[in-house]
């Protein structure tokens, strides 16, 4: 199976890069794993509504640019549906049952992704109704993705 996360803006802490470095080493051993990380835009103390929506617009292009044909989409968004882990292990299962080679993850920027994006979206994912920063939101992502692996495999892993 091929993973491609596709994220909005850049991650500047050592320690979210060191830990996206350690779970990507261990999807390794499971499935190709892409990052492609985009230009973020940046959003202007007190943005107005329309300036915001132009921004969501611009990052919400570079997204779909990004997303290749074959892919399954799931997006990333508070208004998904949430699973727990082993509900996302059998989803990430089944689409590979079902002929699915590739699923692609969505992570948008500060203000959230565009309809464009969320219209391509074949599935939307929520991790929960809180909002989290993006950085931290890709650990967790994959983290999790780690975890379905594992789980799928019958291998331990730490509850």
């Amino acid at each position: 199976m091929k993973i491609t996360c596709v994220v909005v803006g850049k991650i500047k802490e050592k320690y979210f890069t060191d830990a996206i470095k350690e779970y990507s080493k261990r999807l390794s051993r499971y499935c190709k794993l892409e990052i492609v990380e985009l230009a973020d835009e940046k959003t202007p103390d007190g943005a107005s509504e329309a300036e915001e929506v132009a921004i969501r617009e611009k990052e919400g292009e570079r997204i779909l640019k990004a997303l290749k044909d074959d892919a399954y989409v799931i997006a990333l968004a508070i208004e998904g549906k949430m699973l727990d882990s082993v509900e996302l292990s059998q989803k990430i299962d089944r689409l590979g049952v079902s002929g699915t080679s590739h699923i692609a993850f969505v992570i948008g920027g500060s203000l959230g992704l565009a309809p464009a994006v969320m219209k391509r979206a074949d599935y939307a994912l929520s991790f929960s109704r809180m909002t989290f920063p993006h950085q931290l939101m890709r650990v967790v992502l994959l983290e999790q993705l780690y975890r379905s692996y594992r789980i799928l495999k019958n291998e331990p892993y730490h509850k």
